[in-house]
């Protein structure tokens, strides 16, 4: 199945533009934490259109058109989408399709997820789904798209190739997304008059409105009492005309976040952290110098007002990162966004409390075994479990063949039990004619034994067998974990909220190495970011139990797999595999620390779907 052509892109001001006099289809997208371009709706992407229109470096009010974009700004200057709330922002794109694709048909395809709802593909697989479904291909194969997806049109759902769980898929028609033809007009200088019309009334606009408001006030009230600033230094000689000359800020020391043209007054340029600008002010247009919130004063964030008492009645804020590398914008500007335009005062900006990840240095002789756990290391080499010899002696090892069908789905194949099994011409097995049905042994569900043939052949291979429907798992599971070491001690500190409890400390080590047959991409290099990696539990039973259990899980390759992280959006790494665990030593701030009264339940719980209970953990 061939891709079709994503759009062209083409940056010119931070806008894309579609080659001249040829018809796109244009489709707003944000960049999710997984580095996915997300698409909007194609009722948002008229409303972005219409405003680009007007002011190519505005700002975009999302919840004018959609209740469930009500925090949500797109700065069109800067390309990134801002939220109001949390201060977060990401960035957006412009991108161009082909008139006859899916959004140029208005062709929405969508899959169920696990809460019920329905959410839509990214476009570039939507148009691929759309392309095959056009061709009336009978399922398409998604794995060419990075996903190990194949999409069956017959039955409308979509399939893992590794889980073999199958999702409900739809087809929608909705509002189809808007045509340009030929180039955009140049952008318009900012700040636009006041002839542009009266403010909106939106409640979106009047927080960004009264919350320039808010902060014009107290930088005019500084700026009456600040020694004049000197003048901005000019461009190299020869610089091109516009050429935006830098000077660093009083907030930040060493960050450049002011901005201003060579020519011409100085003027601040609006930061990365502040918000958006809307087209129109209350009272008309914004006095220019106005809008940078990074202002010095009250905000001052150096070592020296570090040490200073924040002054009566100024709310202090704490923002991640402060004198760091990483990104400050966002918090800075949810602040902002938040206090000033609810009291009207300046913030004090004060640093947020750090995890803690390690507890405090502890020597050898204090490290002790762990009472009632033999050894303290455990260590795995390459897949040292056997195969099963056929998967067809797997399969009728937990089977119990049956005669008489029910007229039901497989839910493997989506076809009727009383017919052939979907993968008929797909799967050839001697012995196993594609309408033989069988039911599992303990849970009772019933496939196509072909179906479980398949599903096993496109798995682990190790022998055990888990019911796509419960999930019960026939024989002893494995996983796909790399080699490494497990250890495992007694250290004399305790957890937050088992202060009398000293704690089990486990350190898992995973070197990089070459992928194996039965991971994702065999002979390829994998990484291992993070490790040594440290994990707490407190030394009760409890806690002496979760540890057999994570022991007996370590053993069977089952606490850690190959694939892509949710975090970096880097594939072909070593990844935690569906068992939590606590990283956090000494407090919660991420949600992987203590206290938390309900984890040691609920990892139980983790491995028992994995197949590790207590009773398997004593034979």
């Amino acid at each position: 199945m061939s891709r079709p052509g994503q759009g062209v892109m083409m940056p010119v001001n931070g806008l894309g533009f579609p080659p001249q006099n040829v018809a796109r289809v244009v489709v707003w997208e944000w960049l999710n934490e997984h580095s996915r371009w997300r698409p909007y709706t194609a009722t948002v992407c008229h409303h972005i259109e219409n405003v680009l229109k007007e002011d190519a470096r505005g700002s975009v009010v999302l919840g004018q058109v959609d209740a469930q974009l009500v925090p949500y700004i797109i700065d069109l200057q800067s390309m990134h989408q801002f939220r109001q709330d949390t201060g977060t922002m990401r960035p957006v794109r412009r991108n161009f399709y082909d008139p006859s694709s899916a959004p140029g048909k208005g062709i929405v395809w969508e899959w169920e997820n696990d809460g019920g709802a329905w959410t839509a593909y990214d476009m570039d697989i939507c148009i691929t789904i759309q392309n095959a479904y056009e061709k009336q291909h009978p399922w398409l194969d998604l794995s060419s798209l990075g996903f190990c997806y194949l999409i069956y049109f017959n039955s409308m759902s979509q399939m893992n190739r590794q889980t073999r769980r199958r999702r409900r898929l739809r087809r929608r028609l909705d509002l189809a997304y808007p045509l340009t033809v030929g180039s955009i007009p140049k952008s318009q200088s900012w700040p636009v008059g006041a002839s542009s019309g009266q403010p909106c009334s939106c409640q979106q606009c009047l927080l960004v409105n009264s919350t320039r408001a808010a902060s014009n006030a107290i930088l005019a009230s500084q700026r009456r009492k600040a020694p004049p600033a000197p003048p901005p230094p000019q461009p190299p000689p020869g610089g091109p005309a516009g050429t935006l000359a830098v000077r660093p800020s009083a907030t930040f020391a060493g960050a450049a976040l002011w901005a201003a043209p060579a020519a011409g007054p100085a003027e601040p340029a609006q930061p990365p952290g502040a918000l958006p600008r809307s087209p129109s002010a209350p009272g008309g247009a914004p006095t220019p110098g106005q809008n940078n919130l990074n202002r010095p004063g009250p905000q001052r964030a150096t070592s020296v007002s570090a040490r200073a008492s924040i002054p009566p009645g100024v709310p202090a804020l704490p923002v991640k990162n402060l004198n760091g590398t990483g990104p400050v914008h966002p918090a800075l500007a949810g602040m902002t966004g938040i206090l000033l335009c609810a009291a009207g005062l300046p913030v004090c900006l004060t640093r947020a409390p750090k995890p803690i990840l390690h507890p405090p240095p502890v020597s050898k002789s204090d490290v002790k075994p762990v009472p009632g756990v033999p050894g303290v290391c455990r260590k795995t080499k390459k897949k040292h479990l056997k195969k099963s010899k056929n998967p067809e002696d797997v399969v009728r090892r937990y089977m119990q063949k049956v005669k008489n069908p029910p007229d039901e789905d497989c839910t493997i194949c989506m076809e009727r039990l009383v017919t052939a099994s979907g993968y008929e011409g797909v799967l050839r097995h001697k012995g196993v004619r594609p309408e033989l049905v069988g039911r599992l042994g303990r849970c009772g569900h019933m496939y196509h034994l072909l179906c479980l043939v398949a599903m096993y052949s496109n798995g682990n291979k190790d022998g055990s067998l888990q019911c796509p429907t419960c999930k019960a798992i026939y024989g002893e599971k494995t996983g796909t974990q790399p080699p490494g070491k497990m250890e495992f001690h007694l250290i004399p500190h305790s957890l937050p909220g088992f202060a009398d409890t000293q704690t089990i400390r486990i350190v898992y080590d995973i070197p990089t190495g070459i992928q194996g047959p039965e991971h994702p991409n065999p002979g390829k290099k994998f990484t291992a970011r993070g490790f040594p990696r440290h994990c707490y539990l407190p030394n009760n039973e409890k806690g002496r139990k979760v540890l057999r259990l994570l022991i007996t899980a370590w053993e069977r390759r089952l606490i850690f797999t190959i694939g892509t992280s949710n975090t970096t959006g880097e594939s072909d790494t070593v990844v935690w595999n569906e068992i939590h665990h606590k990283t956090e030593f000494g407090s919660n701030l991420t949600g992987h620390g203590y206290p938390d009264a309900s984890y040691l339940d609920n990892v139980l719980a983790e491995l028992t779907a994995q197949g590790v209970s207590e009773a398997v953990a004593k034979a």
